[in-house]
């Protein structure tokens, strides 16, 4: 059974960091997708960021520039490092894995599966 455990959320001012983390476990970690997505009050979900086993990275272009996905096979975790946070990057933050084409080709075109709970990022001053 596929799960996923994010952490690292918390609140900082505009221009801080942070680094998300996601722990996964139920698949191999040789071959698969983890995608960031992330929900503000009354907006649907949007993809942030996505990496996958081929190599493959993904960024919306809200994020270019400013945040960095990264993974470790050997923990089975992948992080998304947050830099120059703005208010707008407020939001739920849920990592999702793709078992399916288990590629990042996925963003927008397939849903991701298998969900975590959220973690929650507050950037304010």
């Amino acid at each position: 059974d596929v799960q996923l455990q994010a952490s690292g959320g918390g609140s900082v001012q505009p221009g801080g960091s942070l680094r998300l983390s996601c722990a996964a476990s139920g698949f191999t970690f040789d071959d698969y997708a983890i995608a960031w997505f992330r929900q503000a009050p009354g907006k649907d979900s949007e993809g942030v960021s996505c990496i996958d086993s081929d190599g493959s990275i993904w960024y919306a272009d809200s994020v270019k520039g400013r945040f960095a996905i990264s993974s470790d096979t050997a923990k089975n975790t992948v992080y998304l490092q947050m830099n120059n946070l703005k208010p707008e990057d407020t939001a739920v933050y849920f990592c999702a894995a793709d078992t399916t084409w288990r590629s990042c080709r996925s963003m927008g075109v397939i849903p991701f599966a298998d969900w975590g709970q959220g973690t929650q990022v507050t950037v304010s001053s």
